[in-house]
């Protein structure tokens, strides 16, 4: 039965993969209609479902009923999706202004009758306050004489069908997503049921195999083996930078304080927060008070040596004015990628010395509408001469104190202008408790030192466990190779991120989960929470704790840039995704680990046999892990946009880590092959969370 599952499974995984492949090239639709919907896969995946239910026959599991529940929910949720692809119907419903509807158009182009129809009397977009950036998208509509709301994240439902707000024009009509699945997702839903139900079952009967692992097993993971100096432009004191990173700016569609778009500035174009000791506050003050320094100052860093040759320069930056005279480079169209990237930052700079990115004046129009404009922007009909004045030569005036020097006066320049701003758009201002957050948020946050630091004492420590001296050693020695030490460094470190991860949160308004930078982040917390619960069965998990969480913390800035805290999309401010991506994250740190243990494993023969146990123990709740994961982020899917599963890259592939790391829990044996086996597998199956992570 396991022979012919594995059998089974090889080419349900290959044919996953080639679809990816496939849509890269050709589109969604392409891979559906000729792998996914193709009748060999569709027999291939009902092959599979039959196999389950006569597995729990044939295998009478009725006496194991955690494996029961879980071959009964596999067996569903591929009947559910057979159900959803033949009975189900979704498709789009266009909504004229007061016109009713009641017909809709499938996903293949065939129209359907509704058994009602549907009348928008308004679209409206929401703006976050103070701001011309989109919080939500609402159709205001009437169905049989009732009416109601459709926006992002509220759906409506009426008589087995689905409605979610999809898009809209600018003459005021919405376009909603039409689902009906009156089988479908019953079916797929009571198999998440009895999923979840198998897995909690699983961990809490004593006769499952994971309870059997987990008596007398000690954890062990013991090892894995392992600027050019220029003078320093001028700038204001570093006082006076501070005081201007406190005014207020519209960056990003949301309001924040002026020093995150300097650290943003500054990181897009040199690649790190800080620049020859610079805060980033003093780096932009300097572009903007001291222009002609910096555009002969190389701090605009430059990918590829292709593109660095042509640009006459040895190393890896080059100076505004050397990119301006290089403008013939950016005449073709479509850039390439180095040269739209280098294109983007001198757009950038540009934008700031002609003072079109400072947006630090609001302003209230005649008709009541609050924007918010930089010094240069074409100001309301309805703006006072004082006001103008003020906008218009604000600036100016403060380019004049710092030639003269007076920076006590610039100071209290700066001030005004927060006082003025406070005046114009009190109620849209975040508050100082969520200022003072965001600004210790950017201060803690300017580099990469801290993974540098992380991975270096991970390594050291790796080193010291598995490179014990048998001799009497001194107490140095001593120290790194017990796991107090980092016992305390990685608590300390995961203390330090959760304190990152809830200024981010405060500052953002919401929990930060959506990007792959919040999504690393969390990874790292995980990474450290979970050794900070297993390090007393599992000595050295601190040890490796550190080296995952430095990885994930480099990984998260690998490309020398941190994200801004921005509003949230609408659709993913929803509490499904905040569990989806813990979830999942949680998982893939499981596996990391489990993976680091099979590296030791190979290394020292001698770790083979109890690292196969230890890894196994990781692997049932990291496998547990993804299946919820893949579930509520399926749950979250169905609740947005009416799909919960449509065969995007990203959730295949996390269904194909999913199934790689059956394999090994269905090693039964512990010959010295087949240990050797599952090691060389929870090596090379990670390579499938990378995969899942970057490469889609």
């Amino acid at each position: 039965m396991k022979k012919t599952s594995s059998f089974l499974l090889i080419p349900v995984i290959l044919a996953l993969a080639a679809g990816t492949i496939i849509e890269k090239y050709h589109g969604n639709a392409y891979a559906v209609d000729h792998i996914y919907n193709s009748w060999w896969f569709i027999l291939l995946l009902s092959a599979v479902g039959i196999l389950c239910i006569s597995a729990v026959i044939r295998l009478k599991l009725w006496h194991t009923p955690h494996l029961m529940l879980l071959y009964t929910a596999a067996a569903l949720i591929l009947l559910g999706g057979g159900l959803t692809t033949w009975t189900g119907q979704h498709g789009s419903l266009v909504l004229a202004p007061n016109t009713p509807a009641q017909t809709f158009v499938d996903d293949n182009g065939n129209n359907h009758q509704l058994p009602f129809s549907i009348t928008l009397n308004q679209f409206e977009v929401v703006n976050y306050p103070g701001t011309q950036s989109p919080m939500d998208f609402v159709s205001h509509i009437s169905v049989e004489g009732q009416k109601a709301d459709i926006s992002m994240n509220s759906i409506l439902r009426h008589k087995g069908y689905r409605f979610y707000q999809a898009d809209y024009d600018m003459q005021g009509g919405s376009t909603l997503s039409v689902a009906h699945d009156p089988f479908g997702i019953a079916v797929t839903y009571a198999g998440y049921l009895l999923l979840i139900a198998g897995i909690i079952w699983m961990f809490l009967t004593p006769r499952s195999r994971f309870r059997r692992l987990l008596k007398g097993t000690t954890l062990l993971l013991l090892l894995m083996v392992v600027g050019n100096a220029s003078a320093t432009p001028s700038t204001l004191p570093k006082s006076s930078a501070d005081r201007m990173g406190q005014i207020y700016v519209l960056y990003k569609g949301r309001i924040c304080p002026l020093q995150t778009l300097a650290k943003d500035f500054t990181t897009k174009l040199y690649g790190n927060a800080s620049y020859q000791g610079l805060s980033p506050e003093q780096v932009l003050s300097g572009w903007l008070f001291f222009t002609s320094e910096w555009c002969d100052e190389p701090i605009i860093k430059i990918k590829g040596t292709s593109l660095r040759n042509q640009l006459n320069i040895n190393g890896r930056y080059t100076s505004f004015n050397n990119l301006s005279d290089h403008q013939d480079l950016f005449s073709t169209q479509p850039l390439p990628k180095d040269l739209r990237a280098t294109d983007e930052k001198y757009n950038l700079v540009k934008m700031l010395i002609g003072s079109e990115l400072l947006k630090i004046y609001p302003l209230v129009d005649s008709n009541g509408t609050l924007n918010w404009y930089s010094q240069n922007s074409p100001l309301p009909l309805s703006t006072s001469d004082d006001e103008y004045l003020f906008i218009r030569k604000q600036l100016s005036y403060c380019q004049e104190l710092v030639i003269r020097g007076d920076y006590d006066e610039l100071n209290n320049v700066f001030d005004k202008t927060i006082l003025y701003q406070s005046k114009h758009a009190a109620s849209v201002l975040p508050s100082p408790f969520r200022v003072r957050a965001e600004r210790l948020y950017n201060a803690l946050t300017t580099g990469r030192w801290l993974a540098i630091l992380s991975i270096t004492l991970g390594l050291i420590f790796f080193a010291a466990a598995i490179f014990p001296t048998r001799n009497k050693s001194p107490k140095s020695i001593h120290l790194l190779s017990s796991h107090t030490l980092p016992l305390l460094i990685v608590s300390l470190l995961t203390l330090f991120l959760l304190l990152i991860f809830v200024l981010r949160w405060i500052a953002g308004g919401h929990v930060p989960m959506a990007g792959g930078f919040d999504s690393m982040h969390l990874m790292a917390i995980a990474a450290g929470i979970i050794s900070l619960c297993i390090h007393r069965r599992y000595p050295t998990a601190p040890s490796v704790a550190l080296l995952a969480m430095g990885f994930c913390l480099l990984v998260a800035m690998m490309s020398g840039s941190n994200p801004p805290v921005t509003h949230l999309m609408p659709v993913l401010a929803h509490p499904l995704l905040t569990l989806h991506v813990t979830v999942i994250m949680a998982a893939y740190a499981l596996f990391l680990f489990a993976m680091l243990g099979s590296i030791a494993a190979l290394i020292r023969p001698a770790l083979r046999t109890p690292m196969h146990r230890t890894n196994l123990l990781l692997l049932y709740p990291a496998v547990s892990l993804l299946a919820l994961g893949i579930i509520v982020g399926a749950l979250w899917a169905n609740i947005s946009w009416g799909n919960y599963w449509s065969w995007d890259p990203k959730e295949v592939w996390a269904l194909i880590t999913l199934l790689l790391y059956l394999f090994p829990l269905s090693i039964t044996n512990n010959s010295q092959r087949s240990t050797l086996s599952f090691h060389i597998w929870c090596i090379a199956a990670f390579l499938s969370v990378i995969i899942t992570y970057f490469g889609v």
